[in-house]
């Protein structure tokens, strides 16, 4: 079934036909209607062939995305929180939305090694020095 296209940014849009939506039956509150009336949704989207997305958003969203994505790359997000089936349609598509900003984030800059300053270093060993000398006092006292 082909949807609307879900724009991510200005840069980013996923066409209707890349996601797959299947609704199933919900479980917990809505009395007979959970009984009757497929209400859960079951949003399907292929990550690894879509041509909407770089190659490093791809494998940020792959990694964001942990248990959810099958062995064929294809993200599966179930959404059955509301009692309506558009509301939990929504929140599928918005959650995948969520993920793909996640995953387009820049990486954090490259961490620089620093060397730690002459004076922690000498606070550090005095400190060191000092418990040494607390737990020297603890032993049995010396027969002189």
């Amino acid at each position: 079934m082909a949807s609307s296209p879900l724009e991510i940014n200005t840069r980013i849009t996923i066409a209707g036909w890349e996601l797959t939506e299947q609704f199933v039956l919900a479980g917990g509150p809505g009395g007979q209607n959970v009984n009757k009336v497929s209400t859960a949704v079951q949003l399907f989207f292929d990550l690894v062939n879509s041509p909407s997305l770089p190659e490093r958003i791809k494998e940020a969203a792959i990694k964001l995305a942990g248990r959810k994505v099958s062995k064929d790359g294809v993200l599966m997000i179930e959404a059955n929180r509301f009692r309506s089936q558009e509301r939990n349609r929504e929140d599928a598509r918005d959650r995948l939305k969520e993920l793909i900003l996640k995953a387009a984030e820049p990486p954090p800059p490259p961490r620089r090694k620093t060397k730690p300053t002459k004076g922690s270093v000498e606070r550090r060993l005095k400190a060191k020095s000092g418990r040494s000398d607390v737990k020297k006092m603890r032993g049995k006292p010396s027969g002189d």
